[in-house]
C-alpha cells in the first residue's frame, strides 16, 4: 500500500530502492492517527533537518479523520479531516487534501482545500492549488500557483487600535444653555 524508501548512506553507490511494507487489514480505514499507529500508515525514511524522521503516506492511501504527527510528514495520497502537528507537512504533487491544517510549516506541491494555520511558514509551489485561508509568519507563492483565499502573514509589532465612531457632521447637536446648564435643542 505504501513504499518505504531506504536512504543512501555515504560510500554506498547504489540508489535507494523501494520496498513494500504490508498494512494490517485490521486497521480502520475511516480514521487513523500517525502518532497512534506509525507502523500501519507511515514509514520512517530518513532524518529530517530537525533530527527527526520523515513519514510518508503514498499515493494509494486515503484517510478520513484526524492525523497527528511529531516530526515531518510527506503526503502523496488523499486526506479528508484534520491535520495537527508541531512538525512540517509536505503535500506532494499527487496529493489531494481537504482538511483544516495546523502545523509548524507546510510546503504545497499538490492540492489543498481547507484553512492553514502555521507557526512558521507556508510555501505554495508553482504546481500547487490552494483554496482556503492561510495564517502564517511567512508566506511564499511561486508564479503559476493557484491561491484562492485570504492570508494573514507576519506578526504585528503592536496591537491594532480600536477606531471610535467619528461624529457625524450633519447631525444637529443639542447645545448647553449657559444659564441653566440644561441641554437645549437648536431652533430650526
Amino acid at each position: 500500500m505504501f513504499e518505504k524508501i531506504i536512504s543512501k548512506t555515504p560510500g554506498n553507490s547504489q540508489p535507494p530502492r523501494p520496498a513494500s511494507t504490508p498494512i494490517s487489514s485490521q486497521a480502520p480505514a475511516s480514521s487513523a492517527s500517525i502518532a497512534e499507529a506509525p507502523s500501519k500508515l507511515a514509514s520512517p525514511v530518513s532524518a529530517s533537518s530537525s533530527g527527526g524522521q520523515r513519514n510518508i503516506l503514498s499515493n494509494d492511501v486515503h484517510i478520513k479523520g484526524s492525523i497527528r504527527f511529531t516530526n515531518d510528514l510527506l503526503v502523496d495520497g488523499r486526506i479528508e479531516g484534520e491535520i495537527n502537528s508541531d512538525g512540517a507537512l509536505t503535500v506532494a504533487e499527487n496529493a489531494h487534501i481537504k482538511a483544516e491544517i495546523k502545523t509548524q510549516s507546510v510546503v504545497i506541491y499538490g492540492k489543498v482545500h481547507g484553512n492553514i494555520i502555521c507557526t512558521d511558514r507556508v510555501e505554495i509551489k508553482a504546481s500547487a492549488e490552494m483554496v482556503g485561508d492561510v495564517k502564517a509568519v511567512t508566506l511564499s507563492i511561486e508564479p503559476g500557483a493557484i491561491f484562492v483565499g485570504k492570508s494573514e502573514v507576519g506578526t504585528p509589532s503592536a496591537a491594532p487600535k480600536q477606531n471610535s465612531p467619528a461624529p457625524q457632521g450633519n447631525a444637529k447637536k443639542p447645545h448647553q444653555d449657559n444659564q441653566s446648564g440644561k441641554a437645549v435643542a437648536p431652533a430650526s
